[in-house]
């Protein structure tokens, strides 16, 4: 009797397979044969970066001429966006079905997982409301200077490591130790010590956070794809030592100012405002205060979202420069000369670099940090010139990386070239080929402070040093598979000369 049971529970779960993995078959849709059982993303972590997975998806189902086509996570599909109106549809113009990112995170089992970045739905928009003002201008120019005096440091301490080597820097670590000292200094008001101790415990725990063990991916995957399921047998995002770290940080940080009436420039001191009276002292509008916890988790994504993100795209941009002499000497052309016209490395300087601005830009598309972008269908959805319609809670998939790789959009993209972002250049591109920061209502609430983080970090280098190629430079660039964003493998060793005083 047994095995006639057995047979039967094989066919109904041979039958049930077959019938998810027919979802775009069904609907005359072009896609990947998936294969059990993890459909379209087995070797994610392990042999490929997700966005070089995506990147030969796309460049396979594009010659299709549709709008979108088909993968699969696990067994569950999910559309791959193929053409820019697509893009934009999803990500503005039909942005009420498409409002939440789908990304898991369990409020109750790990509540530093309650951040802007995985929120949902009405709770995102009330949170997002609160928080925006903590990145208007007005307050990156009152946490400029604070960034700038981290900068003379990483100055001092990138000088110290050429007095006693022979002039090859691994600089994606040191730059991860300025962007470790300029987070904890501007968001918890703390010297982190990075630079000075590359164990330093701040340091440690990005680290914790970005390294991805082999077979994590498949975790991360698996939690966005069965997001219920992961809740109800309480599965965590993040480690215990990490949420113990930063929930301690944020306690003391915030139990000594009340105590001693300490009030700092900073976005700690920001949050602890929203977190007593619910609103900022020079709005005077009321939006709802925030709890500890909400505290925790808004002060762990902005952590999260300078550190690795600010820290690799300066890697990148000074990789690139290291191969380009003209470009770079352009670049700090640029530097010296915003710096004389208004006297030191000020806000108002920084801000008026064109030049280093299209430098970085060239970097964010080459390397973007966010390589995909992905939303979750609220309700159902009709894509408009079609007959497709998909189901609430679907998973939308937009390949920032292979956009940013298309041939039709930036020809020879392998090639390095900021003039792809001189304002004419910008203006005739079509929208929606520049995802760095995502677009639309859900755009990276802090993305003017992490330009304004690789400003100055870029600045303070090239005022200072030059750089180049070494015998451990890898060129080309391998992409590393165990980070969950785009991360150079092996790090990023150049060879640096201190420069002379300029004049």
């Amino acid at each position: 009797m047994w095995i006639y049971l057995l047979l039967a529970a094989i066919t109904a779960a041979v039958w049930f397979v077959r019938r998810k993995y027919s979802f775009w078959a069904d609907r005359d849709v072009p896609y990947v044969k998936p294969r059990f059982p993890f459909g379209n993303i087995q070797g994610i972590g392990r042999r490929m970066h997700s966005s070089q997975l995506m990147t030969k998806f796309y460049n396979e189902l594009k010659p299709s001429g549709r709008s979108f086509g088909g993968i699969y996570f696990f067994t569950n599909p999910v559309a791959l966006a193929l053409e820019l109106d697509f893009v934009k549809n999803v990500l503005v113009r039909d942005f009420a079905h498409f409002h939440d990112r789908g990304v898991y995170y369990n409020e109750r089992d790990d509540p530093i997982s309650g951040h802007l970045f995985n929120i949902e739905g009405a709770k995102w928009t009330n949170l997002r409301k609160k928080l925006i003002p903590t990145f208007s201008s007005g307050k990156m120019k009152m946490m400029c200077p604070t960034i700038v005096s981290v900068g003379e440091r990483f100055r001092e301490c990138l000088g110290k490591c050429l007095e006693v080597g022979d002039g090859e820097v691994e600089m994606k670590e040191l730059l991860a130790r300025f962007t470790t000292d300029v987070i904890g200094t501007c968001a918890f008001g703390i010297d982190c010590n990075s630079l000075n101790d590359p164990n330093a415990e701040f340091l440690r725990m990005g680290r914790r956070v970005f390294e991805v063990p082999r077979g994590r991916i498949l975790k991360f995957f698996f939690m966005a794809t069965f997001k219920e399921f992961s809740r109800r047998i309480h599965i965590k995002g993040t480690s215990e030592e990490v949420s113990e770290f930063f929930f301690k940080v944020v306690r003391e940080t915030i139990e000594y100012r009340e105590k001693n009436n300490v009030q700092r420039n900073d976005f700690m001191n920001l949050l602890m405002q929203l977190k007593n009276s619910g609103q900022l002292d020079e709005s005077g509008e009321s939006v709802g205060t925030l709890s500890l916890n909400e505290v925790v988790a808004q002060a762990f994504v902005f952590f999260l979202g300078g550190f690795e993100t600010s820290s690799t795209t300066m890697s990148y941009c000074l990789y690139e420069l290291s191969l380009n002499a003209e470009i770079q000497q352009r670049a700090r052309d640029c530097v010296l000369d915003a710096v004389r016209r208004h006297g030191g490395l000020t806000y108002d300087a920084l801000m008026d670099m064109p030049y280093i601005d299209q430098c970085i830009n060239e970097s964010l598309r080459k390397y973007p940090p966010g390589a995909n972008l992905i939303r979750q269908v609220s309700h159902d959805y009709r894509v408009p010139g079609t007959d497709v319609t998909f189901p609430k809670g679907m998973n939308v998939m937009i390949p920032v990386y292979a956009i940013h790789h298309d041939p039709d959009h930036y020809p020879d993209p392998e090639r390095y070239d900021p003039e792809r972002f001189a304002p004419e250049a910008s203006e005739a591109r079509k929208p929606y080929t520049f995802l760095p920061f995502g677009e639309g209502p859900r755009i990276c609430i802090a993305a003017r402070f992490g330009m304004l983080e690789a400003r100055v970090g870029l600045s303070v280098l090239l005022m200072n040093f030059s750089f180049a190629r070494c015998s451990k430079t890898n060129v080309p660039l391998v992409i590393s598979s165990r980070h969950a964003v785009l991360t150079p493998e092996g790090g990023l060793w150049l060879k640096v000369d201190k420069l002379h005083a300029q004049n």
